[in-house]
């Protein structure tokens, strides 16, 4: 398969519940292909899997936040802690598809957590924080959070679904000029937040990713 075999429909901005994922054969083979150019980096291969699952995936955090809202922040996030954690992807006979939903879980129940703890107590596990991959995504993920929607959305399909400005602009019914603002911002309120939290070179694979 070729990475033309990828070729995409711009994904919509809004999500909708999906729980079905049977695959055919020949999806399963177009999401191995996905995943192998992924963990190089490709950022094609990316967007396929974020239209592929995105809609799986909010559908099921949705089961467990119980919140439509929540849940489009919690399916952003699982997209970009994808970013640092598709290279642990080993397929050994589990299809890619569950261990995604499992990552989903894990995060919607610690999206849950995070907000249900009171305000003195820490946010951030300490028995996760071990590792550089959960510190880096995690700093994204609480950066992300703090973006006005808009803001966030357009990063987010900036740098992680890999969408040009036209395209976003497109999908959010606004202009070309008004995502460039949008953009603007958010990079330069994500860039200040990770500086705050010490979390700076966590942006260096999101820049390669959306280098054109």
């Amino acid at each position: 398969m070729t990475r033309q075999g990828l070729a995409l429909r711009a994904p919509a901005i809004g999500f909708r519940g999906a729980s079905a994922l049977d695959e055919s054969p020949e999806d399963a083979r177009r999401t191995r292909f996905a995943v192998a150019r992924a963990k190089e980096g490709d950022r094609q291969a990316l967007c396929f899997l974020y239209t592929t699952y995105a809609h799986n995936v909010y559908g099921y955090v949705r089961s467990i936040v119980r919140d439509a809202h929540e849940a489009e922040d919690v399916t952003q996030h699982v997209f970009a802690k994808l970013l640092t954690v598709i290279g642990k992807y080993d397929d050994r006979g589990v299809p890619f598809s569950a261990w995604l939903m499992r990552l989903a879980r894990n995060l919607a129940i610690d999206h849950l957590r995070a907000n249900r703890a009171t305000p003195m107590e820490t946010v951030i596990d300490p028995r996760r924080s071990v590792t550089v991959d959960f510190d880096r995504s995690e700093a994204v993920r609480v950066a992300l959070a703090t973006l006005p929607d808009e803001q966030r959305r357009v990063v987010v399909l900036r740098h992680l679904v890999g969408l040009s400005p036209g395209e976003i602009a497109n999908q959010m019914g606004r202009t070309e000029s008004s995502v460039h603002s949008l953009h603007h911002r958010g990079r330069r309120a994500l860039k200040r937040e990770l500086e705050r939290l010490g979390s700076t070179p966590c942006t260096r694979p999101t820049r390669q990713l959306a280098a054109a």
